[in-house]
This record gives C-alpha cells, structure tokens and sequence, in this order.
C-alpha cells in the first residue's frame, strides 16, 4: 500500500497531496481495489432503481391503471375493490329494478288495451239500449260485444314478462331489490284486471241482447272502466317509483365508478413525461456504471 501511494505521488505529486488532503477532511479514504469496485456497486443500486421505475411507469402506461394489484399500494387497491364491490351490488340492483319496471309497464299496456275495449262495449251497448233497435240489429251488436268481452281474457293470461302476471290474479305483487346489500326493496301491488273481478266487473257470460239488458250494462261498463283507469294509475304510480330509484342507482354507480378511477387509473400524460425522464436516466446509468467499471483499469498504470 505504501509502494502505491509513493508511486501516486510520485506520479502527481500534487494530486496525491490534495486527494490526500481532500480525504481526510471529508472522513474518507479511497483506495484502488481488483477485489472491491464501490463505485460499480454503488452505480448499479441506482442503476437498478431507475430500472424498476421504468418497468413501474411501462406497466402503468400498458394496464392504464397506476394501481393495478395489491403490490403496487395495498390500502389503495383494497378502497378499490370494496367500491367495485358495490357497483357490482349497483349492476344487480338495476337489473332487478328493470326487471320489475318491464314487468309493471307490460301489465299497464294490457290494462290500457282493457281500457279502449271498455270504450267500445260500452258504445255497443249504448246503441243496443236504443228501443227502436230491431232484434236481428242488437244481435250483431251483441256479437260485437261478446268478441271485445272475450279479447279482455285474452289480454288478461298474456300480459306476462319474466314470469309475471299483475293483471290476472296469479300474483299479488312484484317486488324488486332497492340497495346493493339486498335489505331495501321497491314493491308494487299486482292487480286483477279479470272478468267478474272487483276491477272489471263485467261477468264472464255478459250480453246485450235485449234492451234492458243493454241499459244496465252501460252502468257496469262505467263501473269497470272507472275501476281500471284507478288501477292503471296505481301501476304508473309503481313504475315511477322503479324507474327513479333506477335512476339513482345508475348515477350512484356512475359516481362510484369516477371515484375508483381517481385512486387507480393512471395520469398518461405524467406517466409519458416520466418515462422519458426515467429513459434518460436509465442511459446516464448504464454509462456510469461502464466508467465505474474501468476504474480498476488505472491500476495497470501504476505497474507500467
């Protein structure tokens, strides 16, 4: 050591001296080694920092997401996964309330076709009422009236969806899920729009084939169709209530999901500048870590 250092000297003189004096100010001492290349080391710990910054930054920059796993924050990702966790509970909630909605807008259409039939028995029966009507006359009209009283069954069994009936007495309510635990839900009431009900009291057997006959139907006509203008604005009330709660449920999700993109997705427009940055860096660090690696080349020199 001591041959090196003379030899050092006497190759600079003055440098020997001022890195000697430099040294012991600092509290350093520096020595040339075949063994041990600190500066090497030292240049690829940075070296290899910079490098798992850059492989961070390219995967935020491929996924779109600056936190895609646990490993990347772990109180992050799991705020992010309980909140995906209730727009999945949202995504069902609407579905269900859709479902309900469809449902009860089936049911209305059906009870407004009843309605416009109504309409036109009470008008055939209207004009069978008249005395003057000859027998042959109120027959036909009769016949009318008998095909619109039978198409009322009809729209009756067929207003289903989903498996639902409201208007034919199958079913007393629908009720579909209002919170994303399951525990809220939305109901609405079923009504029976058939024959001979409380809502359309027309009996299943119902005519006009005489005067009187038609004269009283008129009144049992008003009756029913009273009864289902009532019905059909109890359904409307229902549907309101499912297509606002869907509405809400929708907007809900939406502001969840903006949320999970504020603590997730990635900034591309800093993740491209930083990669850049870190490019560069990652040159200047292979390029220290080459002249730090021909360091121990001067020692050649000292034996020459």
């Amino acid at each position: 050591m001591a041959v090196a250092r003379r030899m050092r000297g006497a190759l600079c003189p003055e440098g020997a001296q001022k890195g000697v004096a430099s040294a012991e100010r600092f509290g350093e001492k520096t020595m040339l080694s075949v063994n041990t290349n600190m500066g090497a080391m030292v240049a690829l710990q940075y070296l290899d920092q910079t490098n798992a910054q850059l492989q961070s930054t390219q995967n935020a920059i491929n996924s779109g997401l600056k936190v895609a796993s646990a490993k990347d924050d772990g109180s992050t990702f799991a705020i992010a996964q309980n909140m995906r966790g209730d727009v999945a509970g949202y995504s069902a909630v609407s579905d269900s309330l859709n479902r309900g909605m469809s449902s009860v807008d089936v049911a209305m259409s059906a009870g407004q076709s009843i309605s416009d039939l109504l309409i036109q028995m009470k008008q055939k029966a209207i004009a069978a009422s008249d005395a003057s009507m000859d027998t042959a006359s109120r027959a036909a009209l009769n016949e009318d009236f008998a095909s619109y009283r039978d198409q009322i069954t009809s729209i009756v069994s067929n207003a289903v969806f989903n498996g639902f009936d409201l208007i034919d007495g199958s079913t007393t309510k629908i009720t579909a899920l209002a919170s994303a635990d399951g525990m809220k839900k939305i109901t609405v009431q079923a009504e029976n729009m058939n024959l001979s009900g409380n809502i359309v009291t027309i009996s299943t057997g119902a005519s006009i084939t005489s005067q009187s006959g038609a004269s009283a139907m008129i009144a049992t006509i008003e009756t029913s169709l009273n009864n289902v203008d009532s019905a059909l604005a109890r359904l409307s009330a229902g549907s309101k209530k499912f297509s606002i709660q869907a509405d809400f449920v929708q907007k809900l999700s939406d502001t969840l999901t903006g949320g999970i993109g504020n603590l997730v997705d990635a900034d591309m427009a800093k993740e491209s500048a930083k990669l850049q940055s870190l490019q560069v860096k990652q040159q200047l660090g292979v390029q220290a870590l080459s002249i730090a690696n021909q360091s121990p080349q001067i020692i050649m020199s000292l034996f020459r």
